[in-house]
């Protein structure tokens, strides 16, 4: 567990990293405030189906951001014979919005020698892996860019379609490049005997907080849901052991995408698909309208699949489910309203100073089949959300270490936030209450909070104190004690 952070009945260390409010750790009370979900918007396509080698069963994968470009990783598969795991395609781009496949002159498919299929070195294609950046200490230039498959025990690998059985080797490629991959010397020794462990839904980073290597990993339990290991030398994991999800309904997560937020890596953030099995919506004029594909007499009529978000915190084996609302829904028109569509791919990255962007693909099993650029105001998940009427939301105990309050909110033109700080029985600390807050309006990704005296509280730092917010038509979204 981060240092930094406690979860007991003691006053919560944070010191002075930024808090999100994503969950109700902070919060002692709520006063006509809630919590607040905010969904994405639509930042226009990122790539679609447009070479031969590609197909109606392409699935998402991985977007990354390495050497000053993005890199976006996928599946392409199509529906002929022997093409069941569908090989890795990399699309790169400078900005994140216009995106390129390049010819990359390592693999030929259907026909074709420039294509954007990644590699093993050995010149055979790279099949459907977890891409992801690895941030450890020391990691070479050459194994920054890591891609988890996995193997049965006696060396054979499960494709796509597979039912995975017995224990499962995790495999580790690394690439320089981000095209070409190696099979490194040293595996990691993670085996797992869950049911149809390591099947899809894999994420692995290094976490700062946890001084640590960590893998998420999709299991079964009677649900499709995630597992956890750690290691501190990327040799020897810890035994892995089942995420919870508090006392919520239980669902079917495909995919958990599970990262480290960027602005506060001690938070982790998961833009899960959620799978509902045997919920059907489309009907069968809608099947036949959309040109909805099935393989092996497999129908994707049959279930829908929406993205949620689930929130954990470092060193904690628990997904915090503060929102059972859909964080990404499937939208109009019967194509995103089938089986295995609108699921996320790993990756939530800034976008310029004001925002932040993530990627989710539309139209599985379709030839419409498009990667969706979505985009978010930066710690925008979630906000402290009052309304014109107002309201209030008092903090637990913290006790931090910056100079300075700094905040991201938003306003109506009406409305307002203020801030007092208490000592922890509620008394007002002298030229900090509510009357003293210099009243903010606007809206603003870092805003320091001003008292009568200015915006010095180093004062108080190290002690427990509280936070009474009063608010009015306004969000709240994160906040930090830093040192300006």
């Amino acid at each position: 567990m981060d240092p930094a952070i406690e979860l007991g009945d003691r006053p919560i260390e944070i010191g002075d990293r930024r808090e999100l409010f994503v969950d109700y750790l902070l919060i002692e009370r709520m006063t006509d405030t809630a919590l607040k979900l905010h969904e994405p918007v639509s930042g226009g396509v990122a790539i679609r189906l447009d070479r031969p080698w590609e197909g109606p069963a392409n699935g998402p994968v991985t977007v990354l951001r390495h050497d000053d470009r993005y890199l976006m990783y996928y599946r392409s598969m199509t529906l002929t014979a022997g093409d069941d795991s569908g090989v890795l395609c990399v699309a790169t781009s400078d900005d994140g919005a216009t995106w390129t496949k390049p010819d990359l002159g390592l693999v030929g498919r259907a026909g074709e020698s420039g294509t954007n299929v990644t590699a093993e070195r050995s010149g055979k294609p790279m099949l459907m892996a977890a891409v992801w950046l690895d941030e450890g200490p020391d990691v070479p230039a050459h194994e920054r860019i890591k891609a988890l498959t996995s193997e049965t025990l006696e060396g054979e690998k499960h494709t796509a379609f597979a039912d995975p059985k017995g224990p499962k080797r995790l495999v580790v490629r690394c690439s320089e490049d981000g095209f070409t991959f190696s099979q490194m010397a040293q595996q990691p020794e993670i085996v797992s005997d869950l049911r149809n462990c390591f099947d899809g839904g894999n994420t692995m980073f290094w976490s700062a907080s946890e001084k640590a290597w960590v893998l998420y990993y999709r299991f079964m339990d009677g649900y499709r849901s995630m597992a956890r290991t750690t290691s501190t030398d990327f040799k020897h994991w810890t035994d892995p052991v089942p995420m919870s999800y508090g006392e919520t309904e239980r669902e079917q997560f495909y995919t958990n995408n599970t990262v480290p937020y960027f602005r506060a890596p001690h938070q982790y953030v998961a833009v899960a698909a959620r799978f509902m099995e045997g919920r059907r919506v489309v009907t069968d004029a809608q099947v036949k309208t959309i040109g909805l594909y099935d393989t092996r007499g497999h129908s994707y009529d049959n279930d829908c699949a929406d993205a949620v978000l689930l929130t954990s915190r470092a060193g904690t084996t628990t997904y915090d489910r503060t929102f059972m609302e859909s964080f990404i829904r499937p939208g109009p028109g019967a194509q995103n309203w089938v089986s295995r569509t609108n699921y996320p791919l790993t990756g939530i990255l800034p976008c310029g100073e004001q925002q932040m962007m993530t990627f989710v693909a539309r139209h599985y099993m379709q030839d419409t089949w498009h990667v969706e650029r979505l985009l978010l105001r930066v710690d925008g998940f979630a906000s402290v959300n009052a309304p014109w009427a107002g309201g209030e939301m008092l903090t637990k105990p913290l006790v931090f270490s910056g100079q300075q309050l700094e905040i991201n909110y938003r306003t109506g033109a009406a409305g307002s936030v203020r801030v007092e700080i208490q000592d922890v029985d509620g008394k007002v600390l002298p030229g900090y209450g509510l009357d003293d807050c210099t009243q903010i309006v606007g809206d603003e990704i870092s805003r320091i909070v001003t008292w009568t005296h200015g915006a010095d509280v180093g004062v108080l730092a190290r002690r427990p104190v509280r936070l009474r917010w009063v608010l009015r038509d306004a969000d709240l979204f994160s906040i930090r004690f830093g040192n300006g």
